[in-house]
């Protein structure tokens, strides 16, 4: 049974939060195919002798005979999931509008240094970043950026104002070198011992990990735990000793972690730490004091009634 032993402290903030918004009427003809490209995907991966229900429906699954229909699920997938994901779909179509009408512009740099600012803060314990893809992260730091500019698009801050934070945070830009690691956690030597021969006999990490690993939280992304750094203090010191030893696409030897458990660890990619200037970070800095002069709580779905945003769930945004 996996441990939900946490090797790191849940984070207090966790930033850029996933949003759910829903839909304009335009925006459902995004959802079906969107849908639609999800099931010609099943379609293709499913054997080409499952079973069909003498009523025409599809049967995906059985359960003692009992099947499981293609309406079931995608009934329950929409009943779980469609609302959330309808309304980030209507987020993003929204804080797009808004950057059109206001002339909001987001530049890859300006994502470059979201992304490593945030990596640098990053608990080993949060999800947030390394479970979403490149593209996806991306994303939704450019819906952040465009929501955050909008709301500060009248805010004036001082250059004044703006260096002396600099200066009182400036620990904060000075991003350290990061190690995109993976970690498998185990109870005893002889057990990271059989991992280590089981991965040099040519089994890939994170199946390994999903398998054996007693950190829950990491295995079941595949021991996936993200940038990690030599200033990490939530993290295990001996994790991020082990880490700044290996070199992109190595993988370590045994080594014990502090509660007496065994861990091997992996490095898929090696950032290089980088001290960001005022000129790079000014931006960066006045939009951040410009925000704190602003409610806290506005999400992009205070803009739905500007853009006519409406969903097939029924309720109204002012």
């Amino acid at each position: 049974m996996k441990s939900n032993r946490n090797l790191h402290q849940t984070p207090e903030n966790v930033p850029y939060t996933q949003r759910r918004l829903k839909t304009k009427p335009t925006l459902l003809l995004l959802l079906i195919l969107f849908i639609g490209n999800i099931l010609w995907f099943v379609v293709w991966l499913l054997p080409s002798d499952v079973p069909s229900l003498e009523n025409g429906s599809e049967s995906i699954a059985t359960v003692d005979g009992e099947a499981i229909t293609r309406q079931q699920w995608l009934a329950a997938m929409e009943s779980r999931f469609g609302k959330e994901t309808l309304r980030d779909l209507v987020n993003e179509a929204v804080m797009e509008k808004a950057a059109d009408k206001y002339k909001i512009k987001v530049s890859e740099e300006e994502i470059d240094l979201e992304i490593a600012l945030l990596r640098s803060a990053q608990d080993a314990n949060d999800t947030t970043l390394h479970s979403l893809s490149t593209d996806q992260l991306r994303q939704k730091i450019r819906a952040q950026l465009i929501l955050d500019k909008v709301l500060t698009n009248d805010v004036v801050v001082e250059d004044e104002e703006a260096e002396s934070y600099y200066e009182e945070n400036q620990s904060f830009y000075n991003i350290p070198t990061t190690f995109r690691t993976s970690l498998i956690v185990v109870n005893s030597k002889e057990d990271a011992e059989r991992v280590e021969k089981e991965l040099k006999n040519g089994s890939e990490f994170d199946v390994l990990a999903r398998e054996h690993s007693m950190d829950a939280a990491s295995a079941s992304l595949g021991g996936d735990i993200g940038f990690v750094s030599s200033e990490q203090s939530s993290l295990d010191t001996a994790i991020s000793k082990e880490v700044q030893q290996l070199k992109e696409q190595e993988t370590s030897k045994p080594f014990v972690l502090q509660d007496g458990r065994y861990a091997i660890v992996t490095v898929s990619e090696i950032v290089e730490g980088h001290s960001f200037s005022y000129d790079e970070v000014s931006q960066h800095v006045k939009r951040q004091l410009a925000l704190e002069q602003l409610p806290p709580s506005i999400t992009p779905e205070a803009f739905w009634a500007e853009f006519d945003a409406v969903w097939i769930y029924g309720e109204a945004k002012k």
